[in-house]
């Protein structure tokens, strides 16, 4: 399938009908940067999320309308954010580019470029990607969970056609970048029933920084949080993965992806190479093309 479709998409799609798409899109999410240091994993995780539910299509901006009920009231959606800057990136193409770039393919693009200037590695963006009609609020219920054990990660990142070991390890090295509201670990500082696979002064140090509340944010890498690097795994290796479905990775015992975290964790070069392999290779998952779907004029709306 990955093949056929792999077919479909080009790098060069945009070079006759926009040709600055890229450098277009880098600028706004420069700007977004310079007030929101969160801006770079705000859009990653939006192309995750649509990409998760039946492919990249544009899926997961859909806002309730007429024959539309939003992916966004899945509980894996909750909190998630950036559509203001899809919006900026949306304006800015249709300004030189009108009915030309879909959202999908805006939100490929924007994940490159995020992670390229926060220090990560670069890919070529397959293109060519047009925007569904529907969404899948049913499917988005399935997307990984910060709760999942390695089993269901695994089965998940199956289900989507991903490898269930080095893609899931990359793409989830993307959390070397970001924060997460203590909701979603907090369950972890049980004092009465500790996690055991959680590095005990920094559980306390976690402790002290949710006092405020179970909507603080904390740093997703606590060593280099808006850095893309390999700091993810060592952080794994000794512990200081801060969602319970970072740390399985590594502490299940007898899991193939032990191995995976270890090679990335001594070599950030074959973590950047396998990195934009997968995020190719999850780019690739079901887009429309040709003449399905449609150029969405606003991201969050049905033409």
């Amino acid at each position: 399938m990955v093949g056929s479709v792999s077919a479909q998409l080009s790098s060069t799609f945009y070079d006759t009908t926009c040709p600055n798409v890229s450098s277009i899109v880098r600028g706004v999410v420069e700007q977004a940067l310079r007030s929101d240091d969160r801006a770079s994993a705000k859009l990653i995780r939006l192309h995750f999320h649509d990409c998760f539910v039946d492919g990249c299509d544009g899926s997961v901006l859909l806002e309730d309308q007429d024959g539309i009920v939003s992916e966004l009231g899945a509980n894996g959606n909750a909190g998630i954010t950036g559509f203001n800057i899809v919006n900026d990136i949306k304006a800015a193409i249709e300004n030189v580019c009108p009915g030309v770039v879909s959202c999908a393919d805006i939100l490929a693009l924007a994940s490159r470029h995020s992670v390229n200037l926060a220090g990560g590695p670069g890919w070529e963006v397959q293109l060519g990607r047009r925007d569904g009609r529907t969404a899948n609020l049913d499917g988005a219920m399935e997307l990984p969970s910060p709760f999942d054990d390695l089993s269901v990660l695994r089965r998940k990142f199956r289900d989507v056609q991903l490898d269930d070991t080095t893609d899931l390890v990359a793409l989830s090295g993307a959390h070397t970048f970001g924060r997460s509201r203590c909701r979603f670990f907090d369950r972890r500082l049980n004092t009465s029933n500790p996690d055991t696979t959680l590095n005990s002064t920094y559980a306390d140090e976690l402790r002290q920084n949710c006092q405020p509340g179970r909507d603080t944010f904390v740093n997703l890498d606590p060593t280099t949080p808006d850095t893309f690097d390999s700091n993810y795994f060592t952080n794994l290796q000794s512990n200081r993965g801060l969602l319970e479905s970072d740390q399985v990775l590594f502490s299940t015992s007898g899991a193939p992806t032990i191995s995976i975290v270890n090679s990335f964790a001594s070599s950030q070069s074959q973590f950047f190479t396998a990195f934009a392999q997968s995020m190719i290779n999850m780019g690739n998952l079901g887009p429309l093309t040709g003449s399905t779907g449609e150029i969405r004029t606003n991201c969050r709306r049905l033409n």
